[in-house]
């Protein structure tokens, strides 16, 4: 049985706990989950019917809990912002982390105060593959790239509030047919997009990185799906993934495939025997 906890209870860490209370109740108990939102929480724990969390809405209580040293895995289903904040704490306390927003790792200082960080502490940090294929692939050929490049095509509905329209003259209302709106850098995209494309965020880490990955974004009216398009060129040949996801019910920001990723993620962590892919 491996106990967890859950950081940021929205519609990704509901999902995520829902699921393991109903699917993985033998193999994963929910010890605490948090959030700064106390209706989040006790919405999120009322519909809990195998796990009894403790609730909390203050990250010191949390970590100082006894309940929380008795806590294997973290799941972080916040944001970026709380990945900053909370993540060196959490590794402090010898914990091992699932991270959903990974785009918190385009911050190359962050990303590398992290890496010496578990390196000398022996954590684990794990990062689903999200709402893309292919990762496996990339990073076994990862030394003989060339150029990647990414292309992710969404609904405008699903762009909307990113920090990237507040200094742009784009207007998402106005959209009528297929029109690309941003291509830059990982690095720049993740900044401007934070809670669309954590996916370049990913793909960067298992390829070139940041700065050489190239990201194209295109809001599109007339789909309701998330579309990521993915080419690597390199000594070994060339890779094309093409992925057409599911918007989440709970949160159109999100490909369904996320979660899925993180569950079979989850599930590979707790469970033994015959493991797939890297």
């Amino acid at each position: 049985m491996k106990n967890i906890s859950i950081i940021g209870c929205g519609a990704i860490g509901s999902e995520l706990a829902h699921y393991i209370d109903t699917e993985m109740c033998d193999s994963v108990k929910i010890i605490s989950i948090f959030d700064l939102k106390l209706h989040q929480i006790e919405n999120l724990k009322a519909t809990l019917n195998n796990n009894n969390p403790e609730v909390f809405t203050n990250f010191s209580l949390l970590v100082s809990s006894d309940s929380f040293k008795k806590v294997e895995l973290v799941i972080e289903s916040a944001s970026q912002s709380a990945v900053k904040e909370y993540l060196r704490s959490i590794l402090s306390k010898q914990k091992d982390v699932l991270i959903m927003s990974v785009g918190s790792f385009a911050d190359s200082n962050f990303f590398s105060e992290v890496i010496h960080f578990i390196n000398d502490h022996s954590n684990n940090i794990y990062i689903p593959s999200g709402a893309i294929a292919g990762i496996d692939a990339i990073k076994s050929v990862k030394k003989f790239i060339t150029s990647v490049t990414l292309t992710t095509t969404k609904n405008p509905k699903s762009l909307r509030g990113a920090p990237f329209f507040e200094k742009s003259n784009v207007d998402l209302d106005s959209l009528y047919k297929k029109t690309i709106i941003f291509e830059g850098s990982a690095k720049e995209a993740v900044e401007q997009f934070p809670a669309n494309v954590n996916v370049a965020a990913l793909l960067a880490l298992v390829g070139l990185g940041m700065e050489k990955t190239k990201v194209m974004i295109i809001a599109d009216p007339s789909i309701l799906i998330n579309k990521h398009e993915i080419k690597v060129t390199g000594k070994f040949g060339e890779f094309i993934f093409k992925v057409k996801n599911i918007p989440s019910s709970k949160n159109p920001k999100t490909s369904y495939l996320a979660i899925l990723s993180a569950i079979e993620c989850i599930r590979s962590i707790v469970t033994t025997g015959i493991k797939y892919g890297t």
